[in-house]
């Protein structure tokens, strides 16, 4: 029986064949990998990845799917995670002594945000990641400071990860065809993220886009005094695009020595 894409889980499912291996000679898989994807969906990329991999584990919301996993694959080489991916323990994936996961999947773009944050909190265990997202978000993670895609996401993520656009791929390579573009995007951990308290990063960044017209004199001003900016590097009059990720790690900072936290590395 043909599955019908449910619109609330997001799903649209991958049927380009040429797309399909470009995907997984990116990914490059090996045998021995602790390969964990997110949202198999109809599995046009785990029969590819399984191809290779020994055994590995997927994360599916819907029930329908899973059901036609556990009938399609034995459990020695699919460890199906019935769960929603928002709430899943990543960690608690069990991996050979010094493996790291590896983990891959056509994100759902309406949970690609929570989703991309959620997973950042394990990135010490993770080897890489390479993921299929809508265009627009794939350009917001990577872009570079002075560029009106430049926010939140990017800051946030570029602390965390070296990120890289692969390629573009278009709405007619699924069924159904989302309205938008998509691209696959390879982001690996970096191993010594430049050292603050991740919350206070986060409250920086997060006040300092939440008025982008207006200069970080204001936007900031109830957090940093101008003398504080100045002495992180930042011109009072700037905009918070424009301001790269070490300066907004030198004001998370001061605001954790401020506030008590101590300064740590994720």
């Amino acid at each position: 029986m043909k599955h019908i894409a449910r619109k609330r889980f997001g799903q649209n499912f991958l049927q380009d064949d040429s797309i399909l291996n470009d995907i997984i000679s990116a990914i490059n898989p090996a045998p021995d990998d602790a390969m964990v994807e997110i949202g198999p969906g109809l599995a046009a990329m785990t029969d590819l990845l399984l191809q290779t991999v020994k055994q590995m584990h997927v994360v599916e919301l819907d029930r329908d799917l899973v059901a036609r996993l556990e009938k399609r694959y034995p459990r020695e080489r699919l460890v199906i995670h019935s769960a929603d991916a928002l709430k899943f323990d990543f960690a608690g994936i069990p991996v050979a002594q010094g493996k790291k996961l590896r983990v891959v999947g056509n994100l759902p773009y309406n949970i690609s945000s929570p989703l991309l944050f959620h997973l950042a909190q394990i990135a010490p265990l993770v080897q890489d990641q390479h993921f299929m997202l809508q265009k627009e978000v794939v350009e917001r993670m990577v872009a570079e400071p002075g560029s009106k895609a430049y926010g939140r996401l990017s800051v946030m993520l570029q602390w965390r990860y070296r990120m890289a656009l692969m390629f573009i791929v278009p709405p007619e390579a699924f069924d159904p065809p989302p309205k938008v573009d998509s691209a696959i995007v390879r982001m690996i951990p970096i191993e010594q993220p430049l050292e603050c308290d991740a919350a206070a990063l986060e409250k920086v960044v997060q006040q300092a886009f939440s008025q982008r017209r207006k200069v970080l004199r204001n936007t900031l001003g109830g957090m940093f005094t101008e003398a504080q900016l100045r002495d992180a590097g930042i011109d009072p009059t700037a905009r918070a695009e424009t301001i790269p990720l070490e300066a907004y790690v030198a004001l998370a900072r001061k605001l954790g020595t401020d506030g008590g936290a101590e300064p740590l590395i994720i």
